[in-house]
């Protein structure tokens, strides 16, 4: 097995384990920050063309997606995750899968949503979910990535299982290697918390 099927195993096992406790704390659109929560709608609205939630967790966002009007999809490596998200939000789709290889054909989206679904890919290994953003991304396509910020890259120790930080800048080379333009950057630094950043990018074409 190869070294980057073994940490999506290990980061697949190790939300199962915690499953109940990740949904109770952040499985709710209402504990997320009212600042993602506008950010996220103002990417929405400007969307053509359904959207893919990658790494949906349990659901909320995707429901929060289609909210807004557009024609949202799930996927996550969690079983226990799409689970509740089918039983809560049972009018949307939703599927078990990894986004280092998704079964969505080209160009058949128009916005892909990683909600920090990309902080537990080793450095080395990121190139790959994104290439897989950009494949199911019509050209024009928008991404956008929440991650946890960082002076370097480096590895910390998550909650869940080991993640990394990134600089902004950094991860946004990353997705240009990828195929996408980088339109917006942002970072928040609150006392108390990790810094955390959104990358809004098109898809290139």
């Amino acid at each position: 097995m190869r070294s980057a099927e073994r940490a999506g195993d290990a980061v697949r096992s190790a939300y199962s384990d915690r499953s109940a406790e990740y949904i109770d704390l952040f499985g709710s659109i209402d504990a997320a920050d009212p600042v993602d929560r506008e950010r996220v709608s103002r990417w929405a609205d400007g969307l053509t063309g359904p959207v893919l939630d990658a790494g949906c967790g349990p659901g909320h966002w995707t429901r929060h997606l289609a909210g807004r009007g557009l024609a949202a999809h799930g996927v996550d490596q969690v079983p226990e995750f799409v689970q509740r998200a089918r039983r809560e939000y049972p009018g949307l789709p939703f599927r078990l899968g990894s986004i280092d290889a998704l079964d969505e054909g080209d160009a058949s989206f128009g916005g892909v949503l990683a909600w920090y679904s990309l902080i537990h890919h080793e450095p080395s290994a990121v190139g790959t979910p994104l290439r897989e953003f950009a494949r199911v991304l019509a050209p024009g396509g928008g991404l956008l990535v929440g991650f946890f910020t960082g002076e370097r890259v480096e590895r910390f120790d998550h909650a869940v299982i080991a993640a990394y930080r990134w600089p902004v800048d950094a991860l946004g080379g990353e997705l240009d290697a990828a195929g996408f333009d980088v339109l917006e950057a942002h970072e928040r630094i609150e006392a108390g918390q990790r810094p955390q950043g959104t990358l809004i990018a098109r898809r290139r074409g």
